[in-house]
């Protein structure tokens, strides 16, 4: 898999994205959250493909089944994130220096947010929604155990991106879920802006 090439969409689409306005990001958000509603059914099946993949004794199972009440829970989750109060162009400091002129420190979006996540599905819908709030671009990799699921997700919120006139490259998966994909995010400075791990301590410690 070419990863520079994933990270280099993902920082072409995030270019494009940081102009964008609060409201407009705000109103993508809750079109993906109805979106995802929509496609309920065909994230289902994918997470049946990955229980099914499962161990029956997994401690990881709950974690990872979906339901159709999970899937209205999450999408009321990136309904509310939508609604949250935008972070851009938040002035956080502002002082005057003794020739006159003002400084301000203001909020902007990071860039490129990498996240590793581990085998909750849900996790890839909630990422994705924080950061097109924020007016980041998103790569996420999942576990193995979640991967069909995720790719369902992420398919939902890139047509939702295409449908509002984004870039679908706004949110990138990455299916390769061994360790060297992984390795390949946290030897990405430069590429990503920022990497998130969101699972154990082993994997937080890794990163």
């Amino acid at each position: 898999m070419e990863y520079d090439t994933i990270f280099a969409a993902a920082r072409r689409a995030g270019n494009e994205l940081a102009l964008v306005d609060a409201g407009r990001l705000s109103r993508t958000v809750a079109k993906a959250a109805a979106l995802l509603r929509e496609n309920a059914g065909k994230v289902l099946a994918a997470n049946a493909l990955d229980l099914e993949a499962m161990d029956a004794d997994s401690p990881m199972r709950d974690r990872l089944r979906l339901t159709a009440e999970r899937i209205a829970s999450i999408a009321a989750d990136m309904e509310s994130v939508a609604g949250l109060p935008s972070p851009q162009g938040e002035t956080i400091a502002e002082w005057t220096r003794p020739n006159g002129m003002t400084l301000r420190k203001v909020r902007v979006p990071f860039g490129v947010v990498g996240m590793i996540c581990e085998a909750r599905p849900n996790v890839t819908a909630d990422a994705a929604a924080i950061c097109l709030k924020a007016g980041n671009t998103v790569v996420l990799r999942g576990g193995k155990e979640a991967i069909n699921s995720n790719i369902a997700i992420a398919n939902s919120m890139r047509k939702s991106l295409k449908d509002a006139g984004f870039p679908e490259d706004c949110v990138c998966l990455v299916t390769d879920t061994s360790r060297e994909s992984a390795n390949e995010m946290m030897r990405a400075s430069g590429l990503l802006d920022l990497l998130i791990p969101r699972g154990g301590a082993g994997l937080i410690k890794a990163v």
